[in-house]
């Protein structure tokens, strides 16, 4: 018995579920066709009614444009009949104006009946008889205008019992009567297009009862569905949020984990870094140090060498051959002071000393060393066109800044190719380039046939240790350096380049115009190559000079050179004599003084000087300023690099002299 109840009870389960399913089914397809044929049918019967209170609107048109074409016509009438009266001109032309006012309606009234050919014909007729009596009441009113007063009376008493007029009226009556039979008839037809309206109105309100009903329906089976299943439902759902809470708490530690492995990950990657940047600061700090010390003590003896050299040379200016080895030698020391100059600038020991510089001179200059640095499979051509347009800047860095661009170009060519130098003249408006000012500038391109850059590298290549070289190969300073000297000058830098055609590094420097001289003058050869007459060259007044340097070798030399001009040296061995060996040579006209010194520095003994001693020109010579901590301490006065050439001692003792003159000092440029 209980076994086959239950078998009964498996069997209904599935045909209960079943029905369950297909009950709202067949609910749904019979509402929507009953609702389908609903909106059919009051499609058909909105349409019906629309169609048919048009046609009702029509009909009431076309009998107001009748009655409104008789009053028009009967109202011209009248006004011709006043006009023959009192013959007045402004009542004819009122005539005219409603009698064309009538025409206007006549013409309406054919086009609202166009469609319907009974009323069509009778507007045609009507139009004839208009015509016509147009035409009659046309000729009275022209007798009238011309004072024929009795005759256009006449034929207006004629006119008033004209077959024409007859017609008109009759054809009115005619086109009213034709259209309010029909307005009849489609009166009816409104009234039976609102009883259909009114009946689907009614089948609706019928519609929705049952669907209400239904709804009810529906819902009461919904209901006892979820009932039933709602128990199961409870069970199902409290299993799977203990599986979503145990997963969540796996997946929140696992989480966890996670982020602190990759905290722990890029600690140590950025430690490793910040250690891996430190020490190379580290190294290059020390390399720059131990490379200022070598050059500093490097330029002392290149200055007594070349100073030697020199002198030998004025000695022995009639040997052939012996100026010719002193020659050779002279230029194997200016190469090896250019190479120290290179060690300064990659030190940063030199003082940033700007002076008006020609960009085509500058790059002229550096040929050769740039021919030396790159190798002899890579060819250097220039393009120089700036003119007379010079720039301010430090010479030796921009030299500094182009070497750098130069070998980068002959990694990037891998030894082989072409390295173009260009300049021109351009006009920039602001932050056309970078953060430019507008005005005018020199673009310094350097051009190479090189594997070029990636967008990415392009857009790293001035971060401070930044290389694409093997390890070991490359500091990554190079272009950081560049970015830094054309930055400091008040220039922008822009590179063109794409990946397997090259580069282009530009340099845009702004034009420098130099105060008291019109745009585009040169410097005065008075004032920077040479100097007054009676100031420089043998045979003229010799000028007391204190020169000032630690290095006896240096000082010996250095008297040697000023003597060999034709002025008198005073030498002082150490600094803090200075004051005391001014005490006791009174007259001193120009103090050289080396930089670096025991106990004090150039600079600093110059800013000790006691006042009535200010006023004397000073001429710093440096090999190495790397310990000065202000390069400010230079300006206003003169400054000699080692190792220097008489030519270039002549004229910086020249300049220093006219700097004392009245009415020259505008001429000379002191450093800074």
């Amino acid at each position: 018995m209980n076994d086959y109840s239950g078998g009964i009870a498996e069997e209904s389960t599935p045909w209960k579920e079943r029905v369950d399913r297909l009950l709202p089914i067949l609910i749904g397809v019979s509402l929507a066709m009953t609702i389908g044929a609903l909106l059919y049918f009051a499609g058909t019967a909105a349409r019906e009614q629309e169609q048919a209170l048009i046609q009702q609107q029509r009909s009431y048109e076309i009998v107001s444009l009748a009655h409104q074409l008789d009053a028009s016509v009967a109202k011209a009438e009248s006004s011709l009949a006043r006009y023959v009266i009192s013959m007045d001109k402004d009542i004819g032309r009122q005539y005219q104006d409603e009698w064309d006012h009538a025409a206007t309606e006549l013409a309406t009234l054919r086009r609202v009946t166009l469609n319907d050919r009974v009323e069509a014909a009778l507007v045609d007729q009507l139009d004839v008889a208009f015509q016509e009596r147009g035409a009659a009441l046309s000729d009275i009113a022209l007798r009238t205008t011309y004072d024929q007063k009795e005759t256009s009376l006449g034929k207006f008493y004629l006119a008033s019992k004209a077959q024409s007029l007859r017609r008109m009226n009759a054809l009115l009556d005619q086109v009213i009567e034709e259209e309010n039979t029909r307005l009849d008839e489609r009166n009816v037809d409104v009234v039976r297009a609102g009883d259909s309206v009114q009946q689907v109105t009614t089948t609706y309100r019928l519609v929705g009862l049952v669907l209400m009903v239904a709804l009810l329906l529906m819902l009461w089976v919904a209901r006892a569905t979820m009932k039933e299943r709602r128990q199961e439902q409870r069970l199902i759902d409290e299993e799977y949020q203990r599986a979503l809470a145990l997963e969540a708490a796996v997946a929140a530690r696992t989480e966890e984990l996670r982020h602190a492995y990759a905290k722990l990950q890029r600690e140590s990657e950025d430690r490793a870094k910040a250690e891996e940047s430190l020490r190379q600061m580290q190294k290059m700090e020390a390399v720059g140090q131990l490379t200022g010390g070598i050059a500093h003590d490097f330029n002392n003896m290149l200055a007594v060498v070349v100073g030697g050299l020199e002198l030998a040379r004025r000695r022995v200016a009639d040997e052939p051959e012996a100026v010719r080895h002193l020659d050779n030698a002279l230029e194997g020391a200016e190469r090896a002071a250019a190479l120290t100059r290179r060690l300064l600038a990659f030190a940063r020991a030199e003082p940033h000393m700007p002076e008006a510089q020609s960009p085509d001179g500058v790059v002229t200059g550096m040929v050769d060393l740039v021919d030396r640095a790159i190798g002899d499979q890579i060819k250097v051509e220039l393009d120089l066109d700036c003119g007379d347009w010079p720039v301010f800047v430090d010479r030796h860095q921009l030299e500094n800044a182009l070497l750098n661009l130069a070998v980068n170009a002959r990694d990037a060519m891998d030894g082989k190719g072409t390295l173009l130098f260009r300049t021109r003249q351009t006009r920039l408006r602001g932050n056309e380039i970078g953060e430019c000012t507008p005005g005018e500038y020199i673009c310094l391109s350097v051009i190479d046939t090189g594997c070029g850059m990636t967008d990415e590298v392009r857009a790293r290549v001035f971060e401070p240790f930044f290389t694409t070289k093997a390890h070991g190969k490359g500091t990554g300073l190079g272009l950081s350096q560049v970015f830094g000297v054309v930055r400091q000058c008040g220039g922008e830098i822009e590179i063109l380049s794409t990946p397997g055609e090259g580069t282009e590094v530009q340099l845009y420097l702004p034009r420098h115009i130099q105060a008291g001289k019109p745009e585009g003058a040169a410097p005065s050869p008075a004032a920077t190559d040479s100097a007054s007459p009676a100031l420089s060259g043998s045979g003229q007044t010799p000028l007391r000079i204190l020169v000032v340097e630690d290095d006896p070798r240096v000082l010996a030399q250095t008297r040697s050179a000023i003597v060999e001009l034709g002025h008198m040296a005073i030498c002082c061995d150490h600094p803090s004599r200075a004051v005391a060996m001014l005490d006791e040579n009174p007259g001193i006209d120009i103090i050289l003084s080396d930089v670096l010194m025991p106990d004090m520095t150039g600079p600093e003994m110059i800013a000790a000087l006691p006042p009535h001693y200010r006023s004397i020109p000073v001429m710093f010579v440096t090999g190495y300023a790397g310990d000065v901590q202000d390069s400010r301490m230079f300006e206003g006065h003169f400054l000699l690099r080692k190792p220097y050439t008489l030519a270039a001692l002549e004229k910086t003792i020249a300049q220093a002299a006219v700097s004392r003159l009245p009415g020259l000092q505008s001429d000379v440029a002191p450093a800074g």
